[in-house]
């Protein structure tokens, strides 16, 4: 189900369901949002804080409920990762999403957000960037109000040595691989099967990156896929003694049995440029010999 793209006058709200916020943070995304003739609504809870958290787990799923709720609300923009939002998804009833069908946007941590309502809804949200993220990089900023707008989505980038050529259509799911490794066997866990995966990662062990990937494959994540579309693994670690693959690497090994098309480097997730992608939402991937294309 898509959500209505968003016009000018249109309300999206602005809430946090993670790490805290501040105003001084939020300053230019919500002048960005402004110009785009849209009209930024706060949580009011948005500036809360418990001890790392924007607020108690009460007080963030309260904003996102209002968030959910409210009719006149038309988009609701996620201020940031970090960790949280594990934390309050079984507070909320997403009914209403059902009834009302509005864009969720975010990455990294809102995959919790992706990965439940894909489940229990079927309605499409987009995963893009985030307020915290807005003043770093036009091109993620400028890709978001694309998506969020209805024009076209279409990218190309060059091919990698790890790719795997081929074709396919089916519907996007996926985020960040820490929390669908998380959400694993929970209500808010995803069915992978006849769909396009996309996972992307920051600041993990190597050999944690290994355990994860083996996780989707022992669980059958990874065997019915139409393809694997894989973003930033960011600031990847390792042990004094070394674990002797990259991410790339793992990522191969973990999929090599299977014939579907895989693809490296896709500009999302916790990288320089972070393109709008929509979850939910049916997308064609060709991986040829010299470049990766994606469409929707």
């Amino acid at each position: 189900m898509t959500p209505p793209f968003l016009k000018s006058g249109d309300q999206i709200a602005i809430i946090a369901t993670a790490r805290k916020i501040s105003g001084q943070e939020l300053f230019f995304s919500i002048k960005k949002l402004t110009e785009w003739g849209l009209q930024p609504v706060l949580g009011k809870n948005i500036y809360a804080q418990e001890h790392q958290f924007a607020g108690s787990d009460a007080q963030r799923a309260e904003d996102l409920q209002w968030a959910l709720n409210d009719s006149s609300i038309k988009a609701v923009l996620i201020a940031r990762g970090g960790y949280g939002t594990l934390r309050v998804v079984d507070r909320v009833d997403f009914s209403a999403l059902k009834k009302t069908p509005k864009w969720i946007i975010g990455y990294s941590d809102v995959t919790v957000l992706h990965s439940h309502i894909h489940t229990h809804t079927k309605v499409e949200t987009l995963h893009a960037t985030m307020p915290i993220n807005f003043e770093k990089d036009k091109e993620s900023v400028l890709s978001l109000k694309k998506s969020l707008f209805g024009e076209k989505i279409e990218y190309s980038f060059p091919a990698y040595m790890h790719n795997k050529k081929g074709e396919a259509k089916g519907l996007l799911v996926g985020g960040n691989l820490s929390l669908l490794y998380a959400l694993s066997g929970t209500d808010s866990d995803i069915n992978t099967d006849e769909k396009i995966l996309f996972i992307e990662d920051i600041d993990e062990y190597l050999y944690h990156i290994d355990r994860m990937m083996l996780q989707l494959k022992r669980s059958g994540k990874l065997k019915n896929l139409k393809a694997l579309v894989v973003g930033g693994f960011t600031d990847m670690k390792d042990n004094t003694i070394a674990f002797g693959k990259t991410a790339e690497e793992i990522i191969t090994d973990a999929v090599k049995e299977y014939q579907y098309p895989v693809c490296f480097h896709f500009p999302a997730g916790h990288t320089p440029v972070n393109m709008a992608l929509y979850l939910g939402k049916e997308a064609t991937i060709k991986v040829h010999a010299d470049s990766c294309s994606l469409h929707f």
